[in-house]
């Protein structure tokens, strides 16, 4: 069973939309989510610098416009062996969505521009970050980070707990690790994504989102909110504005692909790091990160080769 994940905000990075602009249509298609967005996707995808993407308003219509590109890319063999669960880190939630037919692709790139700006909005109220701590015990590892008033805000699984809070908070985190905690490694984000931080922009997504007609999703679309499968459309667009200022648990989204008996993951562009989280955590599982489109003919073997039986025989 194959399961498509697409990745969320800090898997960036300068240059890398370059390579998929030379994909038949993708440029018009960036062209045109760019004038609908008023964001020059095409610029910040492939000559801006690394601060220039870590913007929170550029850095996430970028995520949601790449990874709707690359799975379009993917669209015939999808579509001849269409994946058995969807799920979405962050902000890649709405790739998910979109892809799960709740929105439109165009209403994805609208919102996530939304999401963006009200998040980055949010993020100047206070001096906030957000810190990846690698080892531990979660058990340990999250009343260690109450006591200092941080926020496990990505449980993600496979030993990473990512912290977010003020940036005094974060400095006192380095110099007070949680036992068993190897390392306290500062994100390249502007905010305390995932936290009460983000309360304001949970108000200005609820407003966007009353000019949304959300489907069903086609899909069996786990949410990170609790990895569970949301199967209404209304549902699913609730969660992603409440989402802006819960905790992503991503790790309990990996225990439901192992109890739908995933055997493959692809991530889409810019993949690598939900693909390492899923190497450690779901042992077994073949991956494919989408990080260039060299990276397709991969991935659409790795497609092939989860057809049902039947299917592959031509029954």
């Amino acid at each position: 069973m194959l399961v498509l994940v697409a990745p969320g905000q800090g898997a960036q990075t300068p240059g890398f939309l370059t390579p998929w602009l030379d994909l038949t249509g993708a440029a018009d298609r960036i062209a045109a989510w760019s004038d609908a967005i008023g964001l020059d996707l095409a610029h910040y995808g492939t000559q801006a610098d690394a601060d220039a993407i870590r913007d929170t308003a550029v850095a996430q219509p970028l995520l949601v416009a790449a990874g709707l590109l690359s799975a379009a890319a993917l669209g015939d063999a999808l579509a001849a062996n269409k994946p058995g669960a969807v799920a979405g880190h962050s902000v890649g939630e709405i790739t998910a969505a979109a892809y799960a037919g709740v929105i439109g692709d165009d209403a994805a790139l609208g919102l996530v521009r939304t999401r963006g700006l009200a998040m980055a909005d949010a993020a100047a109220i206070t001096e906030t970050g957000m810190a990846a701590l690698l080892g531990g015990d979660p058990e340990v590892t999250v009343p260690h980070l109450e006591k200092l008033g941080l926020t496990p805000a990505n449980v993600n699984g496979a030993g990473q707990i990512v912290a977010a809070g003020t940036a005094e908070q974060i400095a006192a985190l380095a110099e007070d690790k949680p036992e068993g905690v190897r390392r306290v490694v500062p994100l390249k984000v502007a905010g305390a994504f995932h936290t009460h931080h983000m309360a304001p922009a949970v108000a200005t997504l609820e407003e966007a989102a009353k000019s949304l007609s959300p489907a069903d999703p086609k899909l069996t679309y786990v949410s990170n909110r609790d990895g569970l499968a949301v199967t209404s459309g209304s549902e699913v667009v609730s969660r992603l504005v409440g989402q802006v200022a819960n905790p992503v648990r991503w790790d309990l989204c990996m225990d439901t692909f192992k109890d739908l008996g995933a055997t493959a993951m692809i991530e889409l562009c810019p993949g690598g790091t939900l693909t390492g989280l899923a190497k450690r955590a779901l042992p077994g599982v073949r991956t494919v990160a989408l990080k260039t489109p060299d990276d397709l003919d991969a991935a659409r073997e790795l497609i092939a080769d989860t057809a049902p039986a039947a299917d592959a025989a031509g029954a």
